[in-house]
């Protein structure tokens, strides 16, 4: 995901995808757990990702400068 199309998002919208990726990030973690992980580069795209939109949400809110 790219920060023009992060920047494109409602708020609901950022807060809606943040939390599936949050989901999907202990998803796979659990299965990196047992052993069944197939993509592993999935995790640092994920938490990519994740930090993009709480850049996002915190620019908007005029906490970033």
């Amino acid at each position: 995901m790219k920060m023009a199309e992060i920047n494109d998002l409602s708020d609901v919208e950022l807060e809606q995808r943040e939390l599936s990726l949050r989901n999907e990030l202990s998803a796979l973690r659990l299965k990196k757990q047992i052993g069944q992980i197939e993509k592993s580069h999935r995790f640092s795209e994920l938490r990519r990702n994740i930090a993009r939109i709480m850049f996002a949400r915190s620019k908007r809110s005029g906490g970033a400068l």
